[in-house]
């Protein structure tokens, strides 16, 4: 397995996997305009993501997306986008690609937001400071 920050010109691939894991979270398949914003977000720095490569197969993938947080006084990111592909799970890539996406994101602390049936997932993953709840407004 090879791990590797994915750039626009893998964007085919990057969108696969986006819409696989909307479809698996029960949410609607994102507007074609949708991959537009995606790949400007990515030229321009806006967020990184990170993907787990079988061969030329993208299998799994992450987003930092880096901003200054007083939770340590430096770079924190926000991981999203968080998806393997079903066949390749329970394999040791999921924390592999968060080692590596941690480690070659320059963030200092990673925080995620997730539902209650992920917690889990995700403190096993290394995610265990507890902040309180995640809310969002649109």
């Amino acid at each position: 397995m090879n791990y590797s920050l994915i750039d626009v010109t893998q964007m085919n691939d990057l969108w696969r996997l986006q819409l696989a894991y909307k479809i698996e979270i029960g949410e609607n398949e994102p507007p074609i305009e949708a991959q537009d914003r995606l790949s400007v977000a990515i030229k321009d720095g806006s967020i990184e993501f990170y993907g787990a490569w079988d061969g030329d197969k993208l299998v799994g993938c992450c987003s930092i997306s880096k901003v200054f947080s007083t939770f340590n006084y430096g770079m924190s990111g926000v991981f999203e986008d968080f998806y393997i592909v079903p066949e390749y799970r329970h394999k040791g890539i999921a924390h592999a690609l968060v080692r590596f996406a941690y480690e070659n994101s320059g963030a200092e602390s990673l925080t995620v937001g997730c539902a209650d049936c992920d917690s889990e997932m995700y403190g096993a993953l290394g995610f265990a400071i507890k902040l309180g709840n995640l809310l969002a407004l649109e």
